[in-house]
């Protein structure tokens, strides 16, 4: 099973694919590691949807996983990233899981990365986006 796993910062989708088969994993290549919208337009929105839906159907993917965020508080996610959030759901064809930090915890205890995150080749944004696809694929491993 291959997954796209994606944090949102700000106006900016984190993304990290990963794939699981025979109880092994894999992290392909991807040609984008963030994608960013550029305006808060109808238009800009719709363009940061179809560059996503693309990536998404040209890798095979099949689930997307975007770690939940705080509604309310020091943390809580702004205006527009959830509106990428309703953008990424929206995408025809994939599944979106919104994964949430108290199962997230409770799979990476049972199941805690055994690499080094330094040796996976990923840049250092995209480790949350990383540990939220891990997170859930070993949950329903």
């Amino acid at each position: 099973m291959k997954v796209c796993g994606i944090e949102l910062k700000s106006n900016e989708a984190n993304l990290c694919l990963l794939s699981l088969t025979n109880g092994l994993f894999h992290i392909p290549d991807c040609r984008a590691r963030r994608l960013t919208l550029s305006d808060n337009s109808a238009e800009g929105l719709r363009q940061f949807q179809s560059t996503l839906a693309k990536l998404l159907e040209d890798y095979k993917i099949d689930k997307v996983i975007i770690r939940q965020r705080p509604m309310k508080g020091k943390f809580a996610g702004g205006a527009i990233g959830f509106k990428l959030e309703a953008a990424i759901e929206l995408i025809d064809g994939v599944e979106t899981i919104v994964y949430g930090s108290t199962e997230m915890k409770e799979s990476l205890k049972h199941n805690p990365v055994s690499v080094d995150f330094a040796e996976t080749g990923l840049k250092q944004f995209q480790e949350s986006a990383f540990t939220t696809a891990y997170a859930w694929l070993m949950q329903n491993a």
